[in-house]
C-alpha cells in the first residue's frame, strides 16, 4: 500500500490495489495532532461464508478508477456528516488467502463518537456501493457471490 499512488483530497487517502494493506500505514495516514481519536477497521478473509465451510481464498475484481471514485464520493458524504481530521480507505483486488486483510478504513476525529460513527458509515457504504466483485474458492469449486456483507 503506497500512499503516493493516489492523489489525496483534503489529505484523505483512497486506494484499490493488489498490494497488501498495512494497518499501521492506514493509522499513520490519519494520525493528526488535532485528532483525539483514531478508529481502524479491517475486513479479513475468513474460512467460511453463509452456508459454506472450507473457503480457502477469495478473489476480488474491480475497475480500479471507478471504485476509487465511488469510495471518494462516500468519503465526501461521511465528511459532510461528521467533523473529521482525516480518512483513509483501501481495498485489495486479486487473490487473497484466509486471514489476509481485504479492506481497511481508518478515520481520525477530534472526538471518539464521531470517529466510530464515521468509520462504521464508511465501511458500510463502501461494502454496499463500491462495485467490487468477489469469488469464493473452496476445495472442488468456486462461485461469485454478492458483496456487501
Amino acid at each position: 500500500m503506497d500512499p503516493t499512488t493516489v492523489p489525496a483530497e483534503r489529505g484523505d487517502f483512497v486506494a484499490v490495489s493488489e498490494e497488501p494493506i498495512d494497518p499501521a500505514a492506514l493509522v499513520a495516514l490519519v494520525t493528526r495532532n488535532d485528532a483525539g481519536a483514531v478508529v481502524l477497521f479491517l475486513g479479513t478473509v475468513r474460512d467460511h461464508s453463509d452456508g459454506r465451510r472450507g473457503v480457502t481464498r477469495l478473489e476480488y475484481e474491480a475497475y480500479r478508477e471507478v471504485v476509487e471514485d465511488k469510495i471518494r464520493e462516500i468519503v465526501r458524504e461521511v465528511r459532510g456528516r461528521w467533523e473529521l481530521a482525516a480518512v483513509a480507505a483501501a481495498h485489495r483486488v486479486g487473490s487473497l488467502g484466509v486471514g489476509e486483510v481485504s479492506v481497511g478504513v481508518a478515520v481520525s476525529s477530534p472526538h471518539r463518537p464521531e470517529a466510530f460513527a464515521a468509520a462504521r458509515a464508511l465501511i458500510d457504504e463502501l461494502k454496499q456501493r463500491a462495485p467490487i466483485w468477489k469469488k469464493e474458492h473452496w476445495p472442488g469449486g468456486a462461485e461469485w457471490v454478492e458483496e456487501g456483507h
